[in-house]
């Protein structure tokens, strides 16, 4: 006898045990069997085939979706009875989550099969998935999984309709054979992992957008659709404030888990600006709206701040690190900035500090969490919509006012797309940030080579070019 749910096989997934016999019966069938046709799990659901017949032999999944959809079924024969199947692939057993380990009612364990089922329906479109380092994909192809496939292309041949692409990467021979075609574009999300892409540590948040890029303030995307005429009902609102209070809580920023008090203020009683820098060709600045760079947006918030503000500087970690463009000269970071930092957490900073200038950082974004004054100089996805003080030409798009847990839901919870490092599973938000608070995921020894060599060469790059 096997029981009525199973988790997907995602790639590389470690999966745990999420039923065995014991369950003490009890469930509505009516209500579990709504939930099962709602969500359309049960069976081998993860491959896609709608559940054609009516006729099974005893202990055959299967039967669940089928008499969930309203179908006279037959089990060895005879017709089989509701609240029996009910009993038999769902009571009848318990259910853990295979993220906590806790013991879950069928209800819950239905819903999570459905938080899968919608994530691989989402992906059945998707015919490749070009321009995904090496180092990537393991944490990537289960969150791209469309329930048959491994998706990742070397070249342009069978790309398909619908590729999902990692744009920043494409050769100029993907670029030309993607032209005309629905594309998928694909970023590191928001609450990325525990360390640096430009150390090869692979992200365990992606997004996926059709419609655009959410830093590209040029045109739509599924971010900015989600914030202009979204729906937000309380129970997602009340589960974006336990989410960013937890993040809060924790110290959680995108590349690292800091501390989550306040660093010592070294200006004093000064009022306290935090200027985060960024990567000065990345698409995020490059792509329209943003100031060109560091130097640009370290004087216009020490104008704007005046003389009287203590001035924080934060060189963005990859530039600091020697891999990407953006240093400014140490005699101009001595003129504009009272300090500069280079080793502390982003979320021990951001508490300390009164307010923050950004140019499109996510650092704004984190700043807002905590409840942080922050002045936009380009054009973030945050930007806009009632929450900062904009300088940068927001689009005229941008009408709606959402509150601060509407743009948390949006961003965190409706958006990106999360892995959880320990099993290997696409997760919902809270999962992922409960692992980072807890300890970051250990690189392999492959990995932490490959990071040295990394290393090295930046500090070489940063020598040549004189920082």
């Amino acid at each position: 006898m096997r029981p009525g749910l199973a988790i997907p096989p995602f790639p590389g997934a470690r999966v745990p045990v999420f039923a065995w016999p014991g369950g003490d019966g009890v469930g509505d069938p009516d209500v579990l069997l709504a939930a099962v046709a709602a969500h359309r799990v049960g069976g081998d659901y993860w491959t896609g085939d709608a559940v054609t017949e009516t006729t099974f032999a005893r202990g055959d999944p299967r039967a669940l979706p089928a008499v969930a959809a309203g179908r006279r079924v037959l089990i060895d024969g005879a017709e089989a009875d509701r609240a029996q199947v009910v009993r038999v692939f769902l009571t009848s057993w318990q259910w853990r989550d295979p993220f906590s380990g806790n013991l879950i009612n069928p209800l819950q364990a239905v819903d999570l099969c459905g938080f899968w089922r919608s994530l691989i329906d989402s992906n059945r479109g998707i015919t490749s998935a070009l321009g995904f380092a090496h180092w990537k994909r393991p944490t990537v192809a289960p969150l791209l999984w469309n329930g048959r496939e491994t998706l990742f292309r070397r070249g342009v041949a069978e790309i398909g309709d619908c590729p999902a692409v990692w744009r920043s990467r494409l050769s100029a021979a993907q670029v030309a054979a993607i032209a005309g075609r629905q594309v998928l574009e694909v970023e590191d999300g928001f609450i990325r992992s525990a360390g640096l892409g430009a150390d090869c540590v692979p992200p365990l948040s992606i997004i996926v957008d059709g419609i655009g890029v959410h830093f590209d303030p040029t045109r739509p995307s599924g971010l900015e659709h989600l914030l202009q005429g979204g729906d937000f009902p309380a129970d997602l609102i009340a589960r974006a404030a336990a989410l960013r209070q937890a993040i809060v809580a924790s110290g959680v920023s995108k590349y690292e888990r800091g501390c989550a008090t306040a660093l010592p203020r070294p200006g004093g009683d000064r009022r306290h600006v935090l200027v985060p820098g960024q990567v000065e060709d990345d698409r995020a600045v490059t792509s329209g709206g943003a100031l060109s760079s560091n130097l640009e947006l370290l004087r216009r918030a020490r104008a704007e701040a005046g003389p009287d503000a203590y001035v924080i500087y934060k060189p963005h970690p990859d530039v600091l690190a020697g891999h990407r463009k953006g240093l400014i000269a140490p005699a101009d970071m001595a003129a504009l900035a009272d300090r500069v930092e280079t080793t502390a957490p982003m979320a021990g900073l951001i508490a300390m500090a009164d307010e923050l200038h950004v140019n499109s950082s996510l650092a704004g974004f984190e700043a807002l969490l905590r409840g942080k004054p922050v002045t936009t100089h380009g054009v973030p996805f945050y930007a806009g919509w009632g929450l900062t003080r904009d300088r940068g030409p927001v689009p005229a798009r941008r009408t709606a006012r959402r509150s601060l847990d509407e743009l948390v839901a949006a961003t965190l919870l409706l958006y990106p797309r999360y892995l959880d490092p320990e099993t290997g599973l696409p997760c919902p938000a809270e999962v992922l940030v409960r692992r980072l608070a807890q300890a970051a995921p250990a690189l392999d020894t492959k990995a932490n080579a490959v990071v040295a060599v990394r290393r090295a060469s930046g500090q070489i790059k940063r020598l040549l070019r004189g920082g």
